[in-house]
């Protein structure tokens, strides 16, 4: 184990000290832009009124070793999502409608659905940009040292990069202020990693512009209405303005129902825009903000205007085949043997062996063939005609957390919850859901959350070439939550402070 004790951290301020570093950290917040829109039935053209995002005040221990893995795994996991969207025939079998996940999970199916008519229609655009992010979170469980195990593997809408990078900022600028009180030896430059993620993301973008050849071309965002994580996106749009003179515009699906249109044989996407209808704009790289969720797609025509934005020449971030391999079944399966081993190289061999290190145990729900859990595990209870992978779930609830295909927090099932949510599961919609042995986190860390009124993630881009990892990202939640998600309100935005041992 490691020898850093969690259990004592964070330092323990005075009322006073704690009340000045949060005088200083949410004016710092506010200043820079880490921030949100406030809570609103429907957000105006125009705001006139910010929050700040939820925050830490001290950043989060990580040890060293296991923060430089971590980044030296993120190479690792580009080349290897990127080969899995490049594998159209796994793709049809692991998420398809005919044999896949797409059988039990409609959104799925409307995806791979459009997918398949646009494969047969044919592509005209074979580059795929990735803006990936891994999360993860310290294990301490199954007797072995602390570890580093994966939460999941995100390709569309990879949130909170550039707030991450201003978190980090904050956390330094805290320590330049205060030096935390000398409080804790930990507290030294050298233990704050840099963190530039705004910029390794927006040169991501950039290119994917690049590479589409049409300098005066637009990079399109497509966000989801009354968004209010909006300076999370304009940071990379101040960024690619700046920084690599491209302009980018901003639309919603419903917006482009109308907006957009496809030109020509090669399918140039063109926005005409009703504050310039004169001059329409031609898009080289679609960003998607949105479109990872059901009610992202209320009606047809926001179905419509998604696969208007796939048929096209621009170059998309993500496509439809690299966000269904961002699929929770997607991640099950790598995890089977031998499977991974299938997009990596004989001369990858060991790290097909680090990226099995950090995955939990899983098994799909409908599988007749679940991993042993331990030597000592019981025998799970096999009801008539119900999959060995459901039995074994309801035997272990307490150490599982079941997740569907989605993205956006808030929809798995956890631990105790779990046998009466099986209970209430046809066998068909068994298939879209997997389970997975809860990853058991350090006791006793806590740290100092602040809102308005730990699990870690590094932020990588791949456009036809690895780029490696770009920034990173950290989240902290308190011990009552199951979910992790910032947006959705479950944890806060953090950063990291080094340490060793």
């Amino acid at each position: 184990m490691s020898s850093f004790d969690f259990s004592q951290w964070p330092p323990q301020f005075t009322d006073v000290q704690l009340a000045t570093l949060l005088h200083h950290a949410t004016t710092y917040a506010l200043a820079h832009g880490l921030a949100y829109l406030p809570p609103t039935p429907s957000q105006p053209p125009s705001p006139s009124s910010v929050i700040h995002a939820p925050i830490s005040l001290v950043p989060a221990p990580v040890p060293r070793a296991i923060f430089q893995k971590a980044q030296r795994l993120q190479s690792v996991y580009n080349h290897l999502y990127a080969r899995v969207a490049a594998d159209d025939d796994f793709l049809d079998q692991v998420m398809g409608a005919e044999v896949g996940v797409g059988q039990a999970d409609e959104f799925v199916k409307r995806l791979w659905k459009g997918w398949k008519e646009i494969r047969e229609e044919g592509i005209v655009q074979p580059l795929h940009l990735g803006l990936f992010r891994s999360d993860y979170l310290l294990h301490t469980g199954d007797g072995h040292a602390l570890g580093l195990k994966q939460v999941e593997f995100n390709t569309i809408s990879s949130s909170f990069g550039p707030l991450s990078d201003r978190v980090a900022a904050m956390h330094r600028y805290l320590y330049a202020l205060t030096d935390y009180y000398h409080i804790s030896p930990h507290f030294k430059p050298e233990n704050f990693p840099p963190n530039d993620t705004t910029s390794g993301l927006a040169s991501g973008l950039a290119e994917a512009h690049k590479a589409y050849g049409v300098p005066s071309a637009y990079i399109l965002f497509v966000v989801q209405p009354n968004e209010r994580n909006v300076f999370d996106q304009r940071w990379l749009d101040y960024a690619l303005l700046e920084k690599h003179s491209i302009r980018v515009v901003r639309q919603t699906l419903l917006e482009l129902a109308t907006t957009a249109s496809l030109s020509g044989p090669s399918r140039t996407l063109i926005l005409t825009l009703p504050s310039n209808s004169d001059s329409p704009i031609e898009i080289s790289t679609v960003y998607f903000r949105a479109g990872y969720v059901p009610t992202d797609f209320p009606t047809e025509t926001h179905w419509t205007a998604r696969l208007t934005l796939e048929r096209s020449r621009a170059i998309k971030c993500p496509t439809i085949p690299l966000q269904l391999a961002g699929g929770k079944k997607v991640q099950e399966v790598l995890s089977q043997p031998g499977v991974v081993e299938r997009f990596l190289s004989t001369s990858e061999s060991s790290a097909a062996e680090e990226l099995r290190e950090t995955w939990m145990p899983m098994w799909a729900l409908d599988t007749e063939n679940p991993p042993t859990l331990s030597a000592s595990s019981p025998h799970a209870e096999v009801r008539s005609g119900e999959p060995l992978g459901t039995s074994l779930a309801r035997r272990h609830a307490d150490k599982l957390v079941l997740k569907p295909q989605r993205e956006g927090g808030g929809n798995n099932v956890y631990k105790g919850d779990i046998p009466a949510f099986l209970e209430g599961l046809s066998a068909d919609e068994r298939r879209a859901w997997i389970a997975m042995a809860l990853i058991v986190p350090p006791a006793g860390i806590g740290s100092y959350l602040v809102r308005a009124a730990s699990g870690a993630g590094q932020s990588t881009r791949v456009v036809r070439k690895e780029r490696g990892d770009v920034g990173w990202l950290m989240r902290t939640k308190g011990v009552e939550s199951n979910e992790g998600g910032v947006a959705a309100g479950f944890s806060v935005l953090d950063s990291v402070v080094l340490v060793d041992g």
